[in-house]
């Protein structure tokens, strides 16, 4: 492997599984020290467990990188703090964040209970804040820093997530916002929607993300007309799966380095061999009134902002 994070530092929280561990080992192959921080919680949010953080950091100094590992709960704000504290401790710095924390607990709306929705915004959104604020702080002093915010398409409509998707969105708005405010001080900072199969995503990911609605296009979801095939199972021609973990770490690890300079507040998609940027949210359509808008101008008005038809 390559070079491209040689005497840098990075913390990957969720590193122990998934996309955070495929995106932990390719930091490490690419020179970096890493924190592997992992709870080892079930996809639920229940239970600990060493194993995953442990596992991940000891495959990295297997091949013959830096690696230590971290069980700290960074839903707690003592937690966020003192794994930002770890980096430093073991390695002297810390350079890239990557958060790729997220558990689910889906039910129907009229279902979901409060504990539902406090136990899956506590370990994806706050997890991602705590560990975000408190490198902001070492980021500002340095003028430097990378942060990627792993995030999920959820939001756009994911049947029996409505907790995972305010979580979701969540975490993307508070991407955009940390952008605009670490941008002056040379820090970058943006969110990755993969699709890839995980213990939060273990079936066919396009339904999981859509809901159950085979066969739509996440490309034109993602506002794209791109030239190349739109089942990435068929056009599939590398190793393993297009719905591997392993596929979404390079682009990750791409947006920690310095040759992203101008991507900042934004978000990607990757999907096996998609790689895509979402549009920022703008006001599609505007109807005007000279005065206070009654319910007789809106019958009128409002169906022209709904279609492209009247």
């Amino acid at each position: 492997m390559g070079n491209r994070f040689e005497d840098k530092v990075a913390i990957v929280s969720g590193g122990g599984r998934g996309i955070g561990r495929a995106v932990a080992l390719l930091l490490a192959a690419e020179g970096a020290s890493v924190v592997v921080n992992d709870v080892g919680c079930e996809v639920d949010g229940t239970g600990t467990s060493h194993v995953p953080a442990d596992e991940t950091a000891a495959e990295i100094t297997r091949r013959g990188g830096r690696a230590v590992a971290s069980y700290l709960d960074a839903s707690a704000m003592a937690g966020g703090e003192a794994i930002v504290q770890r980096a430093v401790d073991a390695f002297g710095r810390l350079d890239v964040l990557v958060n790729s924390m997220g558990v689910r607990r889906d039910r129907l709306i009229w279902q979901m209970t409060p504990q539902d929705f406090d136990v899956v915004l506590k370990n994806t959104l706050k997890s991602a804040f705590t560990t975000c604020r408190f490198a902001c702080i070492l980021f500002r002093q340095q003028r430097s820093g990378r942060i990627v915010n792993i995030t999920s398409d959820a939001g756009l409509g994911g049947i029996g997530m409505a907790n995972f998707a305010a979580a979701s969105e969540g975490v993307i708005g508070m991407t955009r916002t940390i952008a605009r405010d670490m941008g002056r001080y040379g820090v970058t900072a943006n969110a990755v929607s993969p699709m890839a199969a995980t213990r939060l995503f273990p079936g066919v990911v396009d339904m999981y993300r859509q809901g159950g609605a085979v066969g739509a296009d996440p490309d034109r979801r993602a506002g794209l007309g791109l030239p190349m095939p739109r089942d990435a199972r068929e056009a599939w021609q590398g190793s393993g799966s297009p719905d591997d973990p392993e596929n979404v770490a390079p682009l990750v690890a791409y947006l920690c380095t310095e040759e992203a300079p101008n991507a900042n507040g934004y978000v990607f998609g990757v999907r096996g061999g998609d790689v895509y940027l979402y549009t920022n949210p703008a006001v599609e359509r505007a109807v005007y009134e000279r005065g206070l808008f009654s319910l007789d101008a809106l019958d009128d008005l409002a169906p022209r902002l709904l279609s492209y038809d009247m």
